[in-house]
């Protein structure tokens, strides 16, 4: 394993991350999480992503129990608020209230006095911005939160969030958590250049589109019995990917990733690590295997051939567009 820093921030995390959206608590059994949670460790993975949200609170449970025991010092554990997480009005969203209370329900399911990134996981256009990057370093000023990021935020609203920060003395966000593959590259045109200047870091999730650049998902075949695009809770976000032109150009990657001796998945991961602004990849498995088969892409370098093989390969079908990013309003 490799390691970065998280941004232009001192802390340093595995450049390979791991993550439990759609699966611990929902679609893998707590033991089968808990093997993969291990293998992550035993391949030198030390940063760990989850959310309040994911499987109804449930995944920072299994992840606090997966973790139990490990020494605390030696983790990077992240997690993310804003999504609802009860049936009440303020129950989602940045308001003081959601934030502080949130903070207090994340800490106790991971079994943790801290978290090491604590992440606004959508833009809230109902709270001032003000009161949530206040209230965000008042639990860093209480030690309940060493950093702050955001997840899924446009390029403005990331540039009025740091101008707020320089303004009042706030703690600057350090990190965006945005997906990030080679079929979804909105990131590139607007949010790298600004985050690239003001030294926030990209922690990419969905590396691998859902599965789909794994090369599993063929052209006019129905999908793998068990898979994520058969999975209620996950076919959703992949069906954006599961068309016919798409699953024809991923076919099309096979050679160049067997011309360097690695997988589809390993070659997808590898990919996003050569944006150097990227700090970390976040992967997710259902199998050990898949944990020890995907962290094998820390340290690839692709060189600038392997990546113009890529995008001619892939053409058109990726999606550019920084219009992709974006936050409900009302929030949910």
């Amino acid at each position: 394993m490799e390691f970065r820093h998280l941004g232009r921030s001192g802390l340093k995390i595995s450049e390979i991350s791991y993550g439990n959206w759609l699966t611990h608590g929902s679609q893998v059994e707590e033991d089968a999480a808990k093997l993969c949670v291990q293998a992550a460790l035993d391949e030198g993975i030390t940063t760990f992503d989850t959310a309040d949200v994911y499987a109804g609170t449930k995944a920072e449970e299994v992840l606090g129990r997966a973790l139990k025991g490990v020494r605390r010092e030696s983790l990077e554990i992240f997690t993310k608020v804003y999504w609802p997480t009860g049936p009440g009005r303020n129950d989602s969203g940045l308001s003081r209230k959601h934030i502080t209370e949130s903070i207090h329900g994340s800490l106790r399911r991971l079994q943790t006095d801290y978290v090491d990134l604590y992440q606004a996981h959508r833009f809230d256009h109902e709270t001032p911005l003000e009161e949530t990057l206040k209230t965000f370093d008042d639990l860093v000023r209480q030690g309940k939160v060493l950093y702050v990021g955001v997840s899924e935020w446009t390029a403005d609203q990331i540039a009025q969030a740091l101008k707020i920060a320089d303004e009042m003395g706030f703690d600057r966000i350090v990190s965006n958590q945005p997906q990030y593959s080679m079929l979804w590259r909105v990131i590139e045109s607007e949010i790298v250049p600004l985050c690239e200047r003001e030294g926030v870091g990209q922690i990419v999730w969905s590396p691998i589109a859902q599965g789909v650049l794994t090369g599993k998902y063929l052209p006019g075949r129905q999908p793998p019995e068990g898979s994520r695009a058969t999975d209620a809770s996950g076919s959703g976000m992949i069906a954006r990917f599961m068309k016919d032109d798409v699953l024809s150009r991923v076919q099309e990657l096979k050679p160049i990733a067997d011309d360097l001796g690695l997988s589809m998945a390993q070659l997808a991961v590898a990919w996003v690590l050569q944006n150097p602004n990227v700090s970390s990849a976040i992967i997710g498995a259902s199998r050990p295997e898949q944990v020890r088969d995907n962290v094998k892409a820390a340290g690839v370098k692709l060189d600038s051939d392997v990546l113009k093989r890529i995008d001619d390969v892939l053409g058109s079908i990726v999606e550019r567009d920084p219009a992709r990013t974006s936050s409900p309003n009302p929030r949910p």
